[in-house]
C-alpha cells in the first residue's frame, strides 16, 4: 500500500512539474486561420485512396489569384517524398508550366518535405506578396518566397487546365471554366 501511494505521489508531482515546466499550454491552431473552408475533395486512383484535399479562402470563397489561401492534402496512405516531387514536376509538365527556377524550385522541395504517412498532413499557406509555406502536420518546414512558384504550385489543383478537373470543381465549387 505504501508502495502504491508512493508512485501514486511520484506520479502526481511529475504531471505537475511538467506543467510547471511548460506553463502555456499548446493551444491548436485552427488550420485555417482568418480562412474558412472552401471545398473537399478525395483522389483515388483504382482501388487505392491516396489523399483528401481541403481548400481554404477568405469568407470560404475562391476567385483565381485570391489571397491568402490555404491548401491541405492530407494523406491516407504513407508516400516517399521523393515520389511526391516527381508527381509535382509530371503534373507541372502536364499543365505547360515552364520556368527558368523550376528546377530550384523541385530541389527546394525534395529538402522541405519529409516522407508522409498514412494521415500525414501536409499544406501550403500562400500569403498576400505571394510567398509559399508548407507546413507538415502544422508544423512549419519552410518558405519559398518566389510568387511564381506559390501559383504554379496551387495550379496542380486549381487551374482550369488541371489533370483532376472533378477534384479543382470538388475544391472551388467553380462550375464555370
Amino acid at each position: 500500500m505504501k508502495l502504491l501511494r508512493n508512485t501514486t505521489a511520484a506520479l502526481a508531482m511529475a504531471l505537475a512539474a511538467a506543467v510547471i515546466a511548460d506553463p502555456a499550454p499548446k493551444a491548436t491552431a485552427d488550420p485555417a486561420g482568418p480562412l474558412a473552408l472552401v471545398g473537399e475533395a478525395q483522389l483515388d486512383v483504382m482501388f487505392w485512396s491516396i489523399y483528401r484535399s481541403r481548400l481554404y479562402c477568405p469568407d470560404g470563397v475562391y476567385e483565381p489569384g485570391v489571397r491568402p489561401l490555404r491548401l491541405e492534402i492530407e494523406y491516407l496512405r504513407a508516400i516517399r517524398s521523393e515520389d511526391l516531387v516527381k508527381r509535382t514536376a509530371e503534373e507541372w509538365e502536364q499543365l505547360g508550366i515552364e520556368d527558368p527556377a523550376q528546377e530550384r524550385w523541385l530541389a527546394t522541395l525534395r529538402e522541405l518535405w519529409p516522407d508522409v504517412e498514412k494521415n500525414d498532413v501536409l499544406a501550403v499557406e500562400l500569403e498576400s506578396d505571394g510567398r509559399a509555406t508548407f507546413l507538415h502536420n502544422d508544423s512549419r518546414l519552410g518558405t519559398v518566397p518566389d510568387p511564381a512558384f506559390g501559383q504554379a504550385f496551387v495550379d496542380i489543383w486549381l487551374s482550369p487546365e488541371t489533370s483532376r478537373p472533378e477534384l479543382r470543381l470538388a475544391l472551388t465549387g467553380d462550375r464555370g471554366s
